[in-house]
């Protein structure tokens, strides 16, 4: 090739380049989906959920937490498999909501704190937090992005190939708003009785059912509770045990905040104040890199409940000690709350926890059954199964296109301009 030829040949890669730039970032969701292989079992389950795929489709402004293929292989490894195997369409319902948030969420707006986003899961029977349920989203370093949910789960946000290849924007962008591609499902947050064995809290678990407070916590909406860990209530002994039911009410009731702003970490600045259901206040410090309520130290941020958040605390807080300051040079201050320790094998109040669960949140160690994204309950909207549009994705997913047969037609061109501009850059030196 003659240098002269170089530089339009060149320019005329970089046209073709930048259109199809244009021309991605105006796709609309059924467009963009259909472009990610990546995505196609999450493409099938979405649109079989016709009224929620619709609203998307008219949205202007929100953003998809998608789960790559690689996802739905983990399903039955995890909390959600037996709900999806046994087709609770509305446990998926819910599930899907869950992985739309309003408003677009760059991974460049995510920090190294933790920020709190809500969610389309407002669903009473699934969550009671005002606004919707929040999912949790931080940078970490390197910049990966991570989101939290329900249960302690995370999912990390994964590059699609085209978008590495292309060196183009970190996001899957549509007509209505943007696609983040993550590696796992998102679990929607479970009431208190159902979270705390998850944390190995079963010691405030047993107490709280003792107490007769279970109902309070597992339904009652915004809620912030700090849940003394199991060595703190074994550092009691059977002081706690021995109470009367009304007395341990007032010393737990001193844990849980009822507020109509749930405290997740991003709102617990120090010198704030809380006022707990017992009503006194709790003062939250921080200082030498470290979280207090009072002179408990925080040792678990942001497990996310069905109707608000836990915080793990180290230590009982004593509703007659509302003035209790933080000391940092401790590892653990001695208990407020006089008694004597039991040995580590002895962890009282759980033989009050309820032995079974209804919900979907008991994990599988092995899979309970081998399943594809067609044997997933369908949604039971007025919408029916699926739009014509969404038919005809379901099975573009089975049957390549012409198109899908070659490498996206923007990928082949970057491909090409690379080899002509070392090319070009070959002659210039002869």
């Amino acid at each position: 090739m003659h240098p002269s030829l170089c530089f339009p040949a060149l320019a005329l890669l970089s046209f073709g380049t930048s259109t199809l730039a244009q021309q991605q970032d105006a796709m609309d969701l059924t467009q963009l989906l259909r472009s990610n292989k990546n995505l196609s079992e999450f493409t099938t389950l979405l649109t079989s959920y016709g009224d929620i795929y619709a609203n998307l489709s008219f949205q202007s402004g929100v953003t998809i937490l998608a789960p790559n293929n690689d996802a739905f292989n983990k399903i039955p490894y995890s909390s959600l498999g037996p709900a999806f195997e046994a087709n609770q369409s509305q446990i998926v319902r819910s599930v899907l909501q869950y992985h739309i948030l309003p408003g677009i969420h760059t991974p460049g707006s995510y920090n190294g704190s933790f920020s709190f986003d809500q969610t389309w899961l407002q669903n009473t029977s699934y969550t009671n937090v005002t606004g919707g349920q929040v999912v949790g989203g931080v940078q970490q370093a390197g910049d990966v992005n991570i989101f939290t949910s329900g249960m302690g789960s995370r999912s990390t946000l994964v590059t699609p190939m085209s978008i590495m290849l292309t060196k183009h924007a970190q996001n899957l962008r549509f007509t209505g708003g943007i696609v983040h591609v993550i590696d796992t499902f998102l679990i929607p947050p479970q009431n208190f009785i159902q979270t705390v064995p998850q944390f190995n809290l079963t010691a405030a678990g047993g107490a709280v059912e003792n107490a007769s407070l279970a109902d309070y916590l597992n339904t009652h909406p915004d809620l912030t509770v700090f849940v003394p860990q199991n060595a703190a209530f074994q550092a009691l002994g059977s002081t706690l045990e021995s109470l009367p039911s009304q007395q341990l009410q007032r010393i737990l009731n001193y844990h849980v905040v009822n507020s109509s702003t749930v405290g997740y970490s991003s709102n617990l600045l120090n010198g704030t104040i809380l006022r707990t259901r017992s009503g006194q206040n709790l003062t939250m410090t921080f200082t030498s890199n470290s979280l207090f309520v009072n002179q408990a130290r925080v040792i678990q941020q942001d497990l996310l409940l069905s109707n608000g958040v836990m915080h793990v605390i180290d230590n009982f807080l004593d509703p007659d000690a509302p003035s209790a300051t933080a000391n940092p040079q401790l590892p653990t201050a001695p208990p407020l709350i006089q008694g004597t320790s039991l040995s580590e094998n002895v962890v009282p109040f759980t033989s009050f926890l309820p032995t079974s669960v209804t919900s979907f949140n008991t994990a599988s160690a092995t899979p309970t059954g081998t399943f594809g994204v067609s044997d997933i309950g369908k949604g039971t909207s007025g919408f029916g199964t699926a739009s014509a549009s969404a038919t005809s994705m379901h099975t573009s997913t089975k049957k390549k296109s012409a198109a899908e047969k070659v490498e996206s037609p923007r990928t082949a061109l970057t491909v090409a301009g690379g080899l002509l501009s070392a090319l070009c850059w070959t002659i210039g030196l002869l």
